[in-house]
């Protein structure tokens, strides 16, 4: 489902902050070379996390779901200067696409790369976060939001993408789409939590901005 139409979505590209030259080699790679890329977050999504990143001007970054670490790169533009990044991914053969662009960038030694289930790597990250953005596999979106909330400072932002799931969340959900049942129970836990609130934004196929009070 586009949520606005292909004109409307360049005109808002094009007149939103241009993409820089390493995330577009970044962007084109994924396409040629990595399935399923349209998981990659994109020119304006990633501008998007960029200015929340440099809004929010983070000491500690926790990303679930790197991929090919388009959105890891745009979340470190706003990072503070002795600031990091932890993110996660279960892909091994990932990881080398991964660094290759991380280090190329100015932030090589800010992201740390973490392999594994990530159920099993938060409670090991001994840190506070002040912005954490989770992209991964949507059936545990709950249990990633109940190990964070606690690690987050307050004041911190949660970042939860898919959340409109194609439209799928306005459809009668069909028998065994287990993925679309959660995101809707995510998206009502999200409104009702009182540590945090939180504005679903239409920008791509969804993404809630949640405050930690």
């Amino acid at each position: 489902m586009n949520f606005i139409s292909d004109e409307l979505d360049t005109y808002v590209t094009n007149h939103s902050e241009n993409e820089p030259e390493l995330l577009a080699q970044l962007n084109k790679e994924t396409h040629q070379k990595i399935l399923q890329p349209r998981m990659l977050s994109g020119h304006f999504q990633g501008r998007v996390l960029s200015m929340l990143s440099k809004i929010i001007h983070p000491n500690n970054i926790l990303e679930i779901g790197t991929y090919t670490g388009y959105a890891t790169l745009c979340l470190a533009e706003g990072l503070a200067e002795n600031g990091t990044i932890d993110t996660i991914d279960i892909e091994e053969e990932l990881v080398d696409f991964q660094r290759n662009y991380f280090n190329k960038s100015p932030w090589a030694t800010q992201i740390n790369q973490h392999l594994g289930d990530a159920l099993d790597i938060i409670p090991t990250l001994n840190k506070k976060y002040d912005l954490v953005f989770i992209d991964a596999d949507k059936e545990n979106y709950i249990n990633y939001f109940n190990l964070i909330v606690p690690m987050m400072n307050k004041g911190g932002i949660i970042l939860s993408d898919n959340v409109l799931w194609s439209g799928k969340v306005l459809e009668q959900v069909k028998p065994g789409d287990i993925t679309t049942q959660i995101l809707l129970e995510y998206n009502q836990i999200l409104k009702n939590d009182t540590r945090v609130e939180t504005v679903l934004l239409p920008i791509r196929d969804g993404l809630t901005v949640s405050r930690v009070k």
